[in-house]
């Protein structure tokens, strides 16, 4: 099994451009380990990745 570390940035500019504009830079500077690459990554598990991604850093946010 060969794993693939990419940022966040190449799976949204692949699967779904269009997002780029509404994330966050530090949420596309993620980096995202995938088991066995970005090549075989299909569309429906690259969106699971960019929620739970954008999921994860709205966590860090403390409410004042």
């Amino acid at each position: 099994m060969d794993t693939e570390t990419v940022k966040l940035f190449e799976i949204v500019n692949k699967w779904c451009p269009e997002m780029l504009p509404f994330l966050k830079p530090n949420e596309l500077d993620s980096l995202i380990v995938l088991r066995d690459g970005l090549g075989i990554l299909e569309q429906g598990d690259a969106m699971e990745i960019i929620q739970y991604s954008i999921c994860e850093h709205q966590n860090d946010v403390y409410i004042q």
